[in-house]
C-alpha cells in the first residue's frame, strides 16, 4: 500500500466516523459535556505553584521593598512633608498678620514676608512628615500583626498616633488626642474605602 492509498483510506475513516457522529442522540452528547452526566471535577485546582515561579527574582524583591512598612513610613513622611510645605505657604500667603504695619507703621517687606513663608511651610512640614510617617508605620505594623486588612486597622493606629502625640502634654491630652485622631482617621478610612 503507497502513501497516496493510505491517504484515501484515512479520509474514508474520518467521513464515516463524522457520518456517525451525526447519527448519535444530541441529547446523550450534551449530557456528558455539560449536563447532569458531566464528569465533576474538584472545586479547588492548585495553580499557585505555576504563578509563584513565574516572575523573576528581582521583580519580587522591589514588590516586597515597596510593601515593606519602612518603605511606608518614608514615602508618607515625604508626602506628609510636601503636604505641610504646600499648606504653610497657603496659610502664610492669607494671614492677616502679613498685611498690617509693623510698629514704626512700615509694611513688612517682601523679604520679611517671603522668611516668615519660609519658617512657616517649613514648620508645618515637618509636623505633617513625622505625622504622616508615625501613622503609616503603625497602621502597618497592626496590619501586620493582625493580618487583616479592614476599618479597624486605621482606628487603632489613629489612637495609638493621637495618643502618642497627645501625651507629650499630659495624659488627659493624650487620651483626647487618641480619641480624635482615631474618629478623624476612621471617619477619612471609612470614606476612601467608599462604603
Amino acid at each position: 500500500m503507497n502513501l497516496e492509498e493510505m491517504d484515501q483510506t484515512s479520509k474514508l475513516d474520518d467521513q464515516d466516523y463524522v457520518k456517525q457522529l451525526k447519527s448519535e442522540d444530541f441529547d446523550v452528547v450534551m449530557q456528558k459535556l455539560i449536563g447532569e452526566d458531566k464528569q465533576r471535577t474538584p472545586r479547588y485546582i492548585q495553580t499557585w505553584t505555576m504563578i509563584k515561579n513565574s516572575r523573576p527574582k528581582e521583580e519580587l524583591m522591589v514588590q516586597a521593598a515597596f510593601e515593606s512598612c519602612a518603605f511606608k513610613s518614608a514615602l508618607s513622611c515625604v508626602a506628609g512633608f510636601g503636604i505641610g510645605v504646600i499648606f504653610g505657604v497657603f496659610t502664610a500667603s492669607i494671614d492677616p498678620m502679613s498685611t498690617y504695619a509693623t510698629a514704626d507703621a512700615q509694611p513688612p517687606s517682601t523679604r520679611a514676608y517671603l522668611k516668615e513663608m519660609r519658617a512657616r511651610s517649613m514648620s508645618y512640614g515637618k509636623n505633617f512628615a513625622v505625622v504622616g510617617m508615625m501613622f503609616a508605620g503603625i497602621e502597618c505594623m497592626v496590619e501586620s500583626y493582625r493580618g487583616k486588612c479592614e476599618l479597624a486597622n486605621g482606628t487603632i493606629s489613629g489612637a495609638i498616633t493621637g495618643g502618642i502625640l497627645g501625651f507629650r502634654a499630659g495624659p488627659q491630652a493624650g487620651i483626647l488626642g487618641a480619641a480624635g485622631f482615631a474618629a478623624f482617621s476612621t471617619v477619612i478610612d471609612y470614606y476612601l474605602r467608599g462604603h
